[in-house]
């Protein structure tokens, strides 16, 4: 019986673990902090479900256009009424719920679930450093690489990281602030400009890029743009924070072109960066950067019988990816061909409205040489959307003008991030837009608009 290490709990390590004890191997997983990793415990789970929060607020707000004088008063005052420690409370139930989800999993695959830091003594042993003070050296036969990734902090915010948050710490706020400066307009940043904006937060966010989502699909950030613009959100695009400082509880920053900004609080969403330090990978001869290391991108193999999976190397900034690099990885190491492949991972972006794309983009497409032919259907057109005044957005399908094979699709819109699935199953089906144009969809509904699309 193989003997597999598995560093880090978090959605590439478990799904690993619990992938490589199915298929017969002895596992034992290392994690210095809490299964689940930052997804479960402060990013894509705590995240949703404060989104899901803010947007229930925001939707009673909005519904009080159809209510009474009374009706109107009533709305405003449960929104006034709104709890941000039950709101909390709520969230970190569904974590709990959640974590002690994947502890019984382990478990009842067999898994040994070790509290500590591991280092490489070399390509077989590793060193754990228990959290309860002692140590112990695991032998092993193959090794998986899941340590994940944290909050990049860079000038002039590295010297000021105990006093801003991150995406890791915003949840944990102990009161919402009345001012909120957000830097980056990446997904972590405009997720959580809409989550504290419908909870009454005044945002501004500073992107360096002279557009929000610099890399998603242009017209989709433009969408998201245009919708938290009109409800109050203000973006300082193209510039960067020259100087931040606190003085009584206040933060100034000057921004790259002079002006001037004043917040509450302030939140850093810059990106993420990989500290392999403890590690000491130098004992197994490998290298790394604050980008991660180096992996075969279909096998996940770092070295020999080592493999990588998640943020450490760098493919894709995702949990779902993740947890399918851990799967292919522990099935290699295993004796069981599989292949990872990058260009099948969804994206979503969990704002009102929805962002989300599969597949290749209309460049990645170009840069292959392929002729891009773009079906578009706006949600202005779509009987569901109209009907719910959501026809903000609309769906965008790619296909090789040549074969008419589907390529990829950008979704921008209510539901998107559930419906970016339907594409998904085209594209592992290896479709072309006339096979997808069979596909019957039920009216009224959002995903009509895909059926249209395909139709242009």
């Amino acid at each position: 019986m193989k003997h597999i290490v598995v560093i880090g709990g978090g959605p590439g390590g478990y799904p690993a673990a619990l992938k490589a004890a199915s298929l017969g191997a002895q596992v034992t997983l290392v994690e210095k902090n809490k299964l689940g990793g930052v997804c479960l415990n402060c990013g894509c789970i705590p995240s949703k479900s404060l989104l899901d929060a803010a947007h229930r607020f925001h939707s009673a707000r909005t519904a009080a256009g159809l209510c009474t004088a009374d009706g109107q008063a009533a709305a405003e005052a449960l929104f006034a009424a709104r709890d941000w420690k039950k709101i909390q409370a709520r969230q970190q139930a569904a974590t709990r719920k959640l974590t002690q989800g994947i502890a019984f999993l382990l478990k009842k695959a067999g898994v040994e679930v070790l509290q500590g830091e591991a280092s490489f003594i070399n390509e077989q042993t590793v060193l754990v450093k228990r959290t309860d003070g002692t140590e112990r050296t695991l032998s092993c036969d193959g090794i998986i690489l899941a340590a994940g990734s944290e909050a990049f902090f860079p000038p002039p915010f590295d010297k000021m990281k105990d006093k801003i948050y991150d995406n890791s710490t915003i949840f944990d706020i102990e009161n919402l602030p009345k001012t909120l400066v957000i830097i980056g307009g990446g997904v972590i940043g405009c997720e959580l400009a809409d989550l504290m904006n419908d909870l009454g937060v005044s945002v501004s966010v500073v992107e360096m890029q002279p557009r929000i989502l610099p890399l998603e699909d242009e017209n989709a950030a433009r969408v998201l743009a245009q919708s938290l613009s009109k409800r109050g959100v203000t973006f300082y695009t193209g510039l960067s924070a020259a100087a931040v400082q606190q003085e009584n509880g206040l933060f100034t920053l000057t921004l790259s072109d002079g002006q001037i900004l004043r917040a509450e609080a302030v939140l850093a969403a810059i990106g993420r960066t990989v500290d392999l330090r403890a590690l000491h990978l130098e004992n197994i001869g490998v290298e790394w950067t604050r980008k991660g290391v180096q992996v075969n991108p279909e096998t996940l193999q770092l070295k020999g019988n080592i493999y990588a999976v998640g943020d450490v190397n760098g493919l894709f900034q995702l949990a779902h990816a993740a947890s399918r690099q851990g799967e292919v990885a522990a099935s290699n190491l295993c004796g069981v061909k599989a292949i990872y492949h990058n260009s099948a991972v969804p994206r979503a972006i969990y704002t009102t409205p929805e962002i989300a794309s599969v597949g290749l983009t209309r460049a990645q497409a170009e840069a292959k040489s392929l002729s891009v032919k773009s079906h578009k259907a706006f949600l202005l057109a779509n009987g569901r959307a109209v009907a719910q005044d959501q026809t903000e957005g609309y769906d965008e399908l790619l296909s090789d003008a040549q074969t008419g094979k589907l390529l990829g699709a950008v979704l921008a819109g209510a539901s998107a991030t559930e419906l970016i699935h339907t594409v998904s199953v085209a594209l592992a089906a290896q479709m072309t837009v006339e096979q997808f144009k069979e596909v019957i969809f039920a009216h009224p509904t959002f995903a009509e608009s895909l059926g249209e699309a395909a139709a242009k």
